[in-house]
This record gives structure tokens, C-alpha cells and sequence, in this order.
């Protein structure tokens, strides 16, 4: 799968409403999506937005590009730190308002989405994920169920961090990347992490990183990670240079991945390679040092079952650090 850095908008007032919508639909449009289906998506992130406004005191929308077994698709997400919904199955109900609107706004969205999650915790807020495919394409499902957010620091248009996945036969290739420092230079330095990432499918992790040395080596650097995920033989085969975070979570057990201290195009002299046991149930997790280290799942019931992207919103409205670039990538496997 293919993405983009993702653009954020904050929503707080009725007049910000707009600029969410039209920044789903030009990418909607720079992806030849076609009339209806950028309709669509124009109509699910007003309907998102203007939520923020009415229930939430405000909040993000976050938007940006995938390209998933070949389909090309945009993906948006809204996140609040509002006091959450009581009922969920009620508020899907078109014509049930707490506003004093029409009552349409998540029931709409559920039905322009081809994929829709939501989840909300009392107190804590709410996150709502759609993603639109064009032509009504579906991408196969094969494989693990992948998805994260790479979000610039704030007074950034660009993100100097960067993931990737890639899903071949019972392996599960997952990269992230972060530029050392903000902007187009960083993201220079991710993009060349993503193209040798991609240049070298099937190698080892650590001889991938050996090569993605010498690549950025022209560039400001950048501390990767990469983590393959072997599903028939149970195993987690990872290697990292710099502050890149992996987690294995299984049970409520929390088991951390071991990354060398360096950064790939200047200072990196150990690329190791070690192998982990992939759990039945398990759930990746993979972020940039703009997340902190300290976060947990406990507070949150359910979420470890929801949608990869909304798990990766969640962590990111209440444990990105906020002076950062911030990439957070979450893998499950597909339940059937």
C-alpha cells in the first residue's frame, strides 16, 4: 500500500468547515476519482467536520492519498476531544440529533464510506475513519489489515516522516521513516528511505537498512524501521536504526522491539537483525519519536479490535508530543 503524508485541518468554527471539504476533494481529484464519487467524499467530510463544531467544541480532520493492491483511494479522519457519544448505535440512526440539526451527519458518512469506523470513549472524545476507493473499487483483502497516520508538525505543509507496507503471499513488509528534522529536507531524506524500502522487497531487514545507508547518504538522514511479519512461520523479523518505536501487543502484554542508536546516511554502524514470535491476535505497533513512549491501550476498551487507522488516531489525539512530525502505523491481521 502506497501513502501520502497526511494534511490536517482544524475545525473549531462553522467557517473551517469548507476548507476540509475542498482539501478531500482536490485529492479526490489529483486521484481521478470521478463526479459522484468526489461528491461522496465531499459530503462524508463536510458531514465530519461540521460534527466537530456542533458536538465537540472542535477538532482535527485529517486527510490524505492511499494506493491499496493498486486502487486508488483517500482516507480522512476526525478527531475530538469532545465528551464522546453515549450511544453509539443511536447516533448512527439518521434523524437522532443532540444538536438540534437534522440528525444525518454520521449515518451519511457511514453510507458514502466504503470503509467506516468510529469509536468513542466518555471523556476522552471520539474518532471517525472513512475511506474512499475510485470507481467503487474494492482493494484485496488479503493479508494484514494495515493503517496509520503521517502527520506534519505544526506550521509544516509537509511531513518529514513516511511509512509504507507491502503484502506479498503470507509476509507483511511494514517501514517507517523519520527525517531528521522538519519540512522538505526531511521528507526528502523519508522519500529515498521509501524508494530503497521498496527497490529491495524480499531482502533481510538489516540488509535493507544497510542499503538505505548508502542512499541517504546525500540527504539530511533519517531513523527507519522495518518489521516483516513472516504470518506462516509466527515470526516478526525487525531491524532499526534511531528513534523509531515498535510494539507487540497481545493480551494486554506490551513487548518492545529492539532499534540501534544512529541514523541511516551518517552514524549508523550496528544493523541487526532480530526475530520476534508473532502471537495469534496480535497487534503492531509502529511510531516516530513525535509520539511518546509512555502510552498504553488500557484506557481504551475495544479499540485494539477496531480499524489499524483509528487505533493509530487515537494514539496520536492523545500521545503525540505536539513539537514533532508524527507518524503512528498499526497491523492486525484480517479476521474472517
Amino acid at each position: 500500500m502506497e501513502v501520502t503524508g497526511d494534511r490536517v485541518v482544524h475545525v473549531a468554527e462553522t467557517s473551517q468547515i469548507g476548507a476540509a471539504r475542498r482539501l478531500a476533494i482536490s485529492l479526490a481529484e489529483a486521484q481521478g476519482f470521478n463526479e459522484a464519487d468526489v461528491g461522496r467524499v465531499g459530503i462524508a467530510v463536510s458531514e465530519a467536520a461540521a460534527n466537530l463544531v456542533k458536538h465537540a467544541g472542535g477538532g482535527d480532520v485529517v486527510v490524505g492519498t492511499i494506493v491499496d493492491s493498486g486502487v486508488r483511494g483517500i482516507e480522512f479522519v476526525a478527531v475530538d476531544r469532545g465528551p464522546g457519544i453515549v450511544n453509539l448505535t443511536q447516533a448512527l440512526d439518521d434523524g437522532y440529533s443532540t444538536a438540534g440539526s437534522s440528525g444525518t451527519g454520521l449515518g451519511a458518512i457511514r453510507r458514502q464510506s466504503q470503509l467506516f469506523d468510529i469509536y468513542s470513549t466518555s471523556g476522552l472524545g471520539t474518532v471517525v475513519l472513512g475511506r474512499f476507493f475510485a470507481d467503487g473499487a474494492e482493494p484485496s483483502a488479503d493479508g494484514m489489515i494495515v493503517g496509520g497516520l503521517a502527520v506534519p508538525v505544526s506550521g509544516e505543509d509537509v511531513c518529514g516522516d513516511a511509512w509504507d507496507v507491502v503484502q506479498r503471499d503470507a509476509r507483511t513488509a511494514i517501514l517507517v521513516a523519520d527525517g531528521l528534522g522538519h519540512g522538505v529536507g526531511a521528507a526528502e531524506a523519508s522519500a529515498r528511505a521509501v524508494d530503497t524500502f521498496r527497490a529491495r522487497l524480499g531482502e533481510p531487514p538489516a540488509r535493507v537498512l544497510e542499503w538505505m545507508h548508502e542512499a541517504l547518504r546525500p540527504t539530511r538522514g533519517a531513523a527507519v524501521a522495518i518489521a516483516d511479519v513472516d504470518r506462516g512461520r509466527g515470526l516478526v523479523h525487525y531491524a532499526g536504526i534511531g528513534n523509531i518505536a515498535a510494539t507487540i501487543l497481545v493480551d494486554g502484554t506490551m513487548r518492545s522491539l529492539v532499534s540501534h542508536h544512529g541514523t541511516l546516511g551518517h552514524d549508523a554502524r550496528k544493523f541487526r537483525e532480530f526475530q520476534y514470535p508473532w502471537p495469534n491476535g496480535g497487534l503492531l505497533v509502529m511510531h516516530s519519536d513525535g509520539l511518546v513512549s509512555h502510552w498504553t491501550l488500557e484506557r481504551y476498551p475495544g479499540l485494539a479490535m477496531r480499524h489499524p487507522t483509528t487505533v493509530a488516531s487515537v494514539l496520536y489525539r492523545d500521545c503525540a508530543r505536539g513539537r514533532d512530525d508524527t507518524t503512528v502505523v498499526v497491523a492486525r491481521e484480517a479476521t474472517r
